[in-house]
Order: C-alpha cells, then sequence, then structure tokens
C-alpha cells in the first residue's frame, strides 16, 4: 500500500512535535512537510526545534533534515502533500482562514485547533463515538467548492477524559454530569522546567476551557441534519465543569458525577465499559487501543503517571467508580492530553479518514 504524504503546520510548537513524533514511521503515510512561522522557515527542523524539543524521545531521523516552510505559503506545501495536520498557534480567525485556504486547495485539513469546532459542518470526532459526523464532509466540500478538500477537527483534550466513559451509557439516559477536570501543563504548550509558576501550585483557571467542557460534548452527541447540510447539537445532557490546571507534565484527569434517567447499576456500567469498541478497533486502524476503555480495580488508580501511556496514550482508563449521594454514581476517568487528547487523536482521524475513503492521494 502506497503511503499518503503528510504535512504538518505548526510543527515546531508541543503539539506539532508530537505530531511529528506519530508520523515520522506511521505505517500509512509518509511524513514529507513540515512548516511553521516565518521566523523558523528556512531552517532544519532539528535546528528549528533546538532547545524547545518537548518530548522524551529525540527529534525523528526522518523529520530532522527537512526544511522547515512557512505555513502561510499554501501553494508551496499543498502541493507537495495529500493532507496536513495543523497545529498552530494563531488567533481563531487567521487559523479559519489558514484551515479553509488549505481546503481550498484541495489539501484535506486534520486539525487540532479549535478555531473551527463550531463550523456547523465541520466535523468534531472522537473516533470510537461519532465517526459517522464524516458524512458532512459532502455539505462541506460543497460550500467550500471543493472536490477533495475538507476541514476535520478533533474536541478539545479534556474531553477525551470523561465523555467517551459517558457513551456507552447513553442507554440509560445521561441526565446531568459533573466534571471537574484536572489538567496537565502540556495542555497549555508548556513544560514543568519552563512554568515555573506551577512548581507547588494549582491554578483554578484555564481560559476557555469549562464553555468547551460544557459544549462540546453536545456537537460529539449531536445529529446530521441533511437538508440544511449541518451538524445540530444534542439539547442534552446538562453538563457543568471546572477545569484546573495542575503540576504535572502530561495526562488530563477528570472527576466525574453523572446522574441517569434510568439508573444502572454497577456491573452493567462495568459491562458497558468493557464491551464498549470503536469504528476504529473494528477496522484494525495502526493508532487504535484495544481495548479503548480500561476499568483500574484499585482504589488509587487510574494514575496520571502510571497510566496515561495505556495503549501507547491513545487509551482511557477509567476508576473508582462508587455511589454518590447527589447524583448517581462517580468516577474517575485518564487520558494523555497530547496524544489521544491532541495529535494522536487527530492521527486516529485521519486513518479513520482514509480507511473510509475521504482521504486519498492526489
Amino acid at each position: 500500500m502506497s503511503k499518503l504524504k503528510v504535512g504538518v503546520l505548526g510543527a515546531t510548537g508541543m503539539v506539532g512535535q508530537r505530531f511529528v513524533s506519530l508520523l515520522a514511521d506511521h505505517p500509512w503515510f509518509e511524513l514529507v512537510a513540515v512548516a511553521a512561522s516565518p521566523r523558523s522557515a528556512g531552517k532544519p527542523y532539528a535546528e528549528a526545534v533546538a532547545g524547545r524539543w518537548a518530548l522524551a524521545d529525540a527529534v525523528p531521523e526522518r523529520a530532522a533534515k527537512l526544511v522547515v516552510a512557512d505555513a502561510s505559503d499554501v501553494a508551496r506545501v499543498a502541493r507537495d502533500v495529500d493532507f496536513v495536520c495543523c497545529a498552530v498557534d494563531m488567533d481563531k480567525a487567521a487559523t479559519v482562514a489558514l484551515e479553509e485556504a488549505y481546503a481550498r486547495a484541495e489539501t484535506p485539513v486534520i486539525s487540532n485547533c479549535g478555531a473551527n469546532r463550531k463550523t456547523p459542518d465541520v466535523p468534531m470526532i472522537i473516533q470510537e463515538i461519532n465517526p459517522h459526523h464524516a458524512e458532512i464532509i459532502t455539505a462541506q466540500r460543497k460550500r467550500l467548492g471543493t472536490t477533495r478538500g475538507f476541514i476535520s477537527v478533533k474536541p478539545n483534550c479534556s474531553l477525551q477524559s470523561y465523555v467517551p466513559a459517558l457513551h456507552p451509557l447513553a442507554g440509560f439516559g445521561i441526565a446531568r454530569v459533573a466534571v471537574s477536570t484536572y489538567q496537565a501543563v502540556s495542555g497549555a504548550g508548556k513544560t514543568l522546567a519552563g512554568w515555573p509558576e506551577m512548581a507547588d501550585n494549582v491554578i483554578p483557571y484555564i481560559s476557555g476551557e469549562e464553555e468547551k467542557s460544557e459544549q462540546e460534548p453536545l456537537k460529539i452527541w449531536g445529529t446530521i441534519d441533511g437538508a440544511q447540510g449541518i451538524i445540530k447539537a444534542a439539547t442534552a445532557p446538562a453538563i457543568t465543569a471546572q477545569c484546573v490546571r495542575v503540576p504535572v507534565s502530561d495526562g488530563h484527569l477528570a472527576a466525574v458525577f453523572v446522574a441517569f434517567d434510568r439508573k444502572p447499576t454497577r456491573e452493567q456500567i462495568l459491562s458497558a465499559w468493557a464491551e464498549y469498541t470503536g469504528r476504529p478497533q473494528q477496522l484494525g486502524l495502526p493508532s487504535a487501543p484495544v481495548p479503548f476503555l480500561h476499568y483500574l480495580d484499585a482504589p488509587d488508580r487510574p494514575q496520571t503517571r502510571l497510566d496515561r501511556d495505556l495503549g501507547r496514550g491513545q487509551a482511557i482508563s477509567l476508576g473508582r467508580l462508587r455511589p454518590d449521594a447527589v447524583f448517581d454514581w462517580r468516577f474517575i476517568g485518564l487520558s494523555h492530553n497530547t496524544v489521544r487528547g491532541a495529535a494522536g487523536g487527530s492521527v486516529l482521524t485521519a486513518e479513520l479518514l482514509k480507511a473510509d475513503g475521504y482521504l486519498t492521494a492526489r
């Protein structure tokens, strides 16, 4: 099988670095282009990230000598690739304009950015939950006037720690959810060493995060309105969220409280989690974790440092399921925010879209 050629926009940032690491030896995709801001353009990638490479593994040899392009030079980057993964650090308007420019240049965009998450005809996919939302791409292409170009986004990184656990329980009628997320510094694009304010500290505010945590699941659970060519957000369940920054390097942990219309038993919840699988697992996609959801019985698990890398960082860890006096049940969820929650989730989306025929060679 010939590989699709991929470029990474925003390749020098933390999520961009994770994209480069995951794509450098991918079985389906060939990393052929890295792009960033004009200040990095023209440099070999290894030089552009020197002193700021944030991952434990070294810069991949395949990427090190690639010359960084200017991400705003759409024609230059697009001519060499079949699609791009986007992790640029720009304001919303500029990001929307850039992603649409690539899409209109007939270059599909698999985006980690939040700028297009509210765009009604842009699918926001958690691969095991709403892969069918890719069907809206047909309507989006009509709006953009493209034949192969489109934009697909992933949801906010915090959602991965609790929405995948809630979804298999939908049959019991999820009425209300309260969640507090405890989020790693890499979610802000930083490291512990580079953020001294986080030492011995917790910051109870992450700009915009609570709104995303409350609203984005409703789009994920929404339905496609074929007549209007949009995804209509669900109106329930009611979700309230608090988001807190904590001094850990990677991994977003969630304390979740949920009330049901028809309260399930503990055994029913554990069975629903154990049996749940999604289209990535059914297709055997290269990045798909098996199993998707891990329940850990020990009373002090999941723990961020011990469990964030389960399933190569693509799996969701769950634990501490117990009754709640105000809601029905409560539990703890954990996801790796820069793998499943960011670049890795986007790569899995690209695999899914390739398998379903939305990503093709030029």
